[in-house]
């Protein structure tokens, strides 16, 4: 089993960021933290390319449609949340993307 170890894909909308964290986390035991803005947002699918159930293949995905669209959430609550699913993610002893 490889080490565990933390992948940042970065990139434009639509070019295939999820689909390569999820062939990713499946292969190296891992789990999904989105840090796009709009994704933690319910109800603002139009333009977000949030994935599917689906098309998550069973990969936990973190961050995503979580917060109803009137909540305030800064950079400063998102460090504080990512720092805290990270932290849980290494405790299982699997990777991060």
């Amino acid at each position: 089993m490889p080490s565990l170890f933390s992948v940042v894909i970065l990139g434009p909308t639509g070019v295939g960021k999820s689909n390569l964290a999820i062939k990713l986390a499946k292969e190296f035991n891992g789990e999904i933290i989105s840090v796009d803005s709009m994704q933690g947002y319910k109800y603002l699918n139009i333009g977000t390319a949030k994935p599917l159930k689906e098309e998550m293949g069973g990969i936990p995905h973190h961050l995503i449609d979580f917060l109803d669209p009137d909540v305030n959430f800064s950079a400063g609550d998102f460090k504080n949340l990512a720092t805290e699913l990270i932290k849980k993610i290494l405790e299982k002893k699997k990777s991060l993307f």
